[in-house]
């Protein structure tokens, strides 16, 4: 009866420690890639999605410039926004925001969106545009899956 114990016990610890080695590969793997994206510039970013954006929707010069010029500016946005959270994380007396900062945030968010969605609508064809839609939620979809495992 006691072999019988140990062995199921043996069992459980094997089963536990495989499953926690299988999670942190996954979080190291997305770590590397956040922090390398951290290190970029704004410049180097939008270089890097307009070129991405080229080879997937057949951009044409001018679009590409264009196309640059929005990411440009998206980026820029985004690495202000990095830098307020990041000062906000490591401040010692930080706080909460409030239900109106978020709700603000929130709506400071989504403007930029769709901003940013009547740019790409006004450089890209309708066919483009169409197909920059799709992978635009293919990857929303493909994240959210990430964040829940």
């Amino acid at each position: 009866m006691k072999t019988l114990i140990l062995i199921a016990f043996a069992f459980i610890t094997l089963q536990a420690v495989a499953q926690d080695n299988r999670k942190g590969d996954k979080k190291g793997e997305r770590n590397g890639k956040r922090e390398m994206m951290k290190d970029l510039s704004p410049e180097e970013m939008a270089t890097l999605g307009s070129k991405k954006m080229t080879l997937a929707l057949d951009l044409s010069i001018d679009q590409q410039a264009k196309v640059k010029e929005a990411l440009l500016e998206q980026a820029t946005i985004r690495k202000q926004n990095m830098a307020e959270r990041e000062k906000m994380k490591n401040n010692d007396d930080a706080k909460k925001p409030t239900k109106e900062e978020r709700v603000e945030h929130l709506n400071a968010k989504l403007d930029t969106k769709i901003a940013m969605k009547q740019k790409m609508k006004s450089i890209l064809t309708a066919e483009q545009y169409e197909k920059w839609t799709k992978m635009k939620t293919l990857r929303q979809h493909k994240s959210k899956g990430k964040k829940r495992a």
